[in-house]
């Protein structure tokens, strides 16, 4: 019997893989989850499209002109066809020899950074962190949008961030305060209680296991095209591109305890 290629086999085992989502649980390696028994269960999040390689670049969701002037049409299309894609060839790369860990639900993966093997830790956390990052700022911006949150939303930036202008103005103090390179992200917990933080590089609070509602990118790639070094200005013309229905919808997700 005619043993097949290496360039057969590879083929195979992308298709193997092509569907499988690794945002979505599956069976996780005997020894991660002995680990983390007590660890939450893998859950569904904002999903992706299918395509090689068990993590793929989800699309976005409007036209890379939408946000203007907002954001530029440029900075959107390298930001996501170029740097966003880059997080993800990376991470397929770090995982393609631990199928046990392509299992996990990203936000399992990152919360167990410190459990991983040393020779991928790093560039799971850099490109595993990128990828969730990124994922979740696509989803929460979108055209014609800004204005205000409403509901239960609004009611948690009241009572636990002083109201929507103080809760901009601490957020975006928080974002220009970030130095170098980061992110600045508000978290909620299952009671719904909302919280800010800035975190370096592609740092998650899903490595700490807290959900994240929403952020904001604050990398230079970003703004730089528009805003040069104007990081500030960035960070208060960004709120006309949030959309509230969509962070809304992660604020109800994780109150009912689907997204993490």
């Amino acid at each position: 019997m005619t043993r097949p290629d290496t360039a057969t086999r590879r083929t195979a085992k992308t298709a193997a893989l092509g569907r499988r989502d690794l945002m979505l649980a599956g069976a996780a390696g005997a020894g991660l989850l002995a680990a983390g028994a007590g660890f939450l269960a893998p859950r569904p999040v904002f999903a992706q499209v299918a395509g090689a390689g068990p993590v793929t670049l989800p699309p976005l969701p409007y036209a890379a002109s939408a946000l203007e002037p907002h954001i530029d049409a440029q900075t959107m299309e390298i930001h996501h066809g170029k740097h966003h894609q880059a997080y993800v060839t990376n991470l397929n790369k770090a995982l393609e020899e631990h199928s046990q860990l392509q299992s996990l639900a990203l936000p399992e993966l990152l919360h167990r950074l410190p459990q991983l093997p040393e020779t991928v830790r790093t560039a799971v956390r850099n490109n595993g962190g990128g990828h969730a990052n990124h994922t979740m700022f696509w989803s929460i911006m979108g055209p014609n949008a800004g204005g205000q949150p409403t509901g239960t939303l609004a009611d948690a930036i009241t009572r636990d961030l002083g109201g929507l202008d103080a809760f901009k103005k601490a957020f975006n103090a928080a974002g220009t305060k970030q130095f170098g390179s980061g992110w600045v992200f508000v978290t909620a917990d299952q009671a719904g209680k909302l919280s800010i933080v800035a975190k370096p590089n592609q740092d998650t609070p899903l490595m700490e296991g807290k959900a994240v509602l929403m952020g904001n990118d604050v990398w230079e790639h970003a703004y730089y095209l528009k805003y040069q070094n104007q990081r500030a200005a960035y960070l208060e013309a960004w709120w006309n591109v949030v959309n509230w229905k969509a962070v809304d919808a992660r604020y109800a997700a994780i109150r009912r305890g689907e997204l993490i």
